[in-house]
């Protein structure tokens, strides 16, 4: 074998690679910024979502405050996750200073189309709504096969696991709420 004939492959190769490289890397340049601000404004709408009677929202300690128009604090916000069927699932909860969850969404999953990707549906969402979180010792619960009472929420059909992912992720912004807001009052 000559070395001309590994050589000059492995140098064309060599130069491919660095080409597609250059383009990739150029493209997320171009791209980043736009990218960043598309998750940005997601977020900041799925605020909107969970707690629809905050004007701003304020970051604060891992979380953000949801705030009326005189810049006094209505709620929180905070982005959870639980683990689902397919991976994790990041949730984000809105809760009043009164304690009571004011809206739920998810924000990313890897569940299974047409089951627990069902979790994303305002049916699904909707039962969260209202619970109270002040009182609630060891959080919601999932039931299957009885009519939910208060604390505890309907598991979807076929989907119980990531029905307990999302309940577990609600669960954790109701700890995060009661450890940095509840013996303050709500405020």
């Amino acid at each position: 074998m000559n070395i001309k004939e590994v050589i000059k492959p492995a140098a064309i190769l060599f130069v491919i690679c660095v080409a597609v490289s250059a383009a990739l890397a150029g493209t997320n340049l171009l791209t980043e910024d736009r990218i960043a601000l598309a998750a940005a404004q997601k977020a900041e709408e799925s605020r909107m979502v969970v707690f629809p009677g905050a004007e701003s929202f304020e970051e604060r300690d891992g979380h953000y405050a949801g705030l009326d128009g005189a810049g006094q604090s209505v709620g929180y916000v905070f982005e959870t996750e639980g683990k689902g069927y397919g991976g994790t699932v990041k949730v984000m909860t809105g809760i009043s200073t009164e304690g009571s969850i004011t809206g739920v969404v998810i924000l990313s999953h890897s569940e299974t189309p047409g089951l627990g990707a069902n979790a994303e549906k305002e049916s699904f969402r909707d039962q969260y709504k209202e619970q109270p979180v002040g009182n609630l010792t060891g959080g919601i619960r999932v039931v299957k096969f009885q009519a939910p009472n208060e604390g505890e929420i309907q598991a979807m059909t076929g989907a119980t696991i990531t029905s307990t992912a999302v309940t577990n992720a609600v669960n954790s912004a109701i700890e995060q709420y009661q450890d940095a807001y509840q013996s303050e009052g709500g405020n």
